[in-house]
């Protein structure tokens, strides 16, 4: 069984009728020169603007909630702000970017080492893509931009710049501001902020099977199952929850209400998820995507059965905001379903199905 630990730090609200406004300015941290052309954007959204001619910028549409706000620019350090932001009222940043020196690896014509890179950049793409029908439309632009260290079995990798990934599954490209990746046996590890552009369909058959296919990405993802958990319709969804002792295949977990996972939290707009041992959580109203039985090494005769994914707390009680983000970065591990789908699967964090509003 995979493991999968990765990053949930961005943070979303559900949007109110009155949304704050962000302003401000970007400048350079060393000559207090303002920069144009600063990428201003809201973490695993689509929402983002860049800075004009006096590196000003106003950013509007946020809705009100916990957010990680990112500026980028080539050649300085990305900054973060993490900021609850209340409905109605306006905000105002003084941004400063270091600038930062882009180390050219030198470049070494030798067969060898370019079939090494290949070898790692295949491997890099399949356990940070993923293996699902939608990373088989799923594709990396700019490999060129990815390093790579390799030693006993550990695979890590950076990027000189913002990966590129054109999604044509469901139809975003999405700039991902790489962080961290790592792997070693189970454990695939990254962390990083992505920011999603819609793509332009060709005809109007794409942008149906876009549409469909969204709606099935988000049909029992985690944030699916947490916004039900928070809307008290867990079972209602079509979520089964178990609570299980270990992750052992012979060990049966029993079934339990999902109200009783989560606690008032610190703010209006956070609960506190909590529970001891593993979650078992089966989504019964899809089956398992097609690859799954290989990522598995499942019996090639072995029929699909429900999405079934697992859950432990990595330090006790974590708090999840009302989007269904989880606000510590790795407050819980995922295995099973959940640790298969990975970035091609994901979609804008305010992404909703047309008919949720009414839920």
């Amino acid at each position: 069984m995979a493991l999968l630990l990765l990053s949930n730090a961005a943070l979303f609200c559900v949007a109110s009728a009155q949304d704050p406004v962000l302003t401000g300015t970007v400048a350079d941290a060393e000559s207090e020169r303002l920069l144009p052309r600063a990428h201003v954007f809201i973490a695993s959204s689509m929402i983002g603007t860049t800075t004009d001619r006096d590196g000003k910028f106003v950013l509007k549409g946020v809705p009100p909630g916990a957010h990680r706000l990112v500026v980028t620019m080539l050649g300085y350090e990305p900054v973060h702000v993490d900021t609850l932001f209340r409905a109605g009222n306006q905000y105002e940043f003084d941004l400063h970017l270091k600038s930062t020196t882009i180390e050219l690896e030198e470049v070494v014509v030798n067969a060898r080492l370019a079939r090494k890179w290949q070898r790692r950049l295949i491997k890099f793409t399949r356990l940070f893509l993923g293996e699902t029908e939608n990373s088989d439309l799923t594709t990396l632009l700019n490999p060129e931009a990815l390093s790579f260290t390799s030693r006993l079995g550990k695979l890590s990798a950076t990027a000189s710049e913002p990966l590129i990934i054109e999604n044509r599954a469901l139809g975003y490209q999405v700039q991902y501001y790489l962080k961290e990746f790592f792997h070693y046996g189970n454990t695939i590890k990254y962390d990083g902020e992505p920011s999603f552009t819609e793509l332009v369909p060709t005809d109007s058959l794409e942008a149906e099977r876009w549409r469909v296919n969204r709606q099935a990405t988000f049909a029992g993802s985690q944030r699916h199952f947490l916004l039900s958990v928070l809307a008290g319709k867990a079972e209602e969804e079509g979520f089964e929850v178990y609570r299980r002792f270990s992750l052992e295949p012979n060990r049966s977990g029993f079934l339990m209400d999902s109200n009783q996972l989560l606690e008032p939290g610190p703010s209006p707009l956070e609960r506190i998820l909590t529970f001891t041992g593993v979650l078992e959580i089966v989504y019964t109203k899809e089956t398992e995507d097609n690859n799954f039985k290989q990522w598995q090494r499942l019996p090639e005769w072995s029929r699909p059965g429900p999405q079934r994914s697992f859950m432990e707390l990595t330090s006790g009680p974590t708090a999840i905001d009302k989007s269904g983000e989880v606000i510590d970065p790795y407050g819980v591990r995922v295995y099973g379903y959940y640790a298969f789908e990975r970035v091609a699967d994901k979609v804008p964090k305010e992404y909703r199905p047309p008919d949720w509003a009414h839920k």
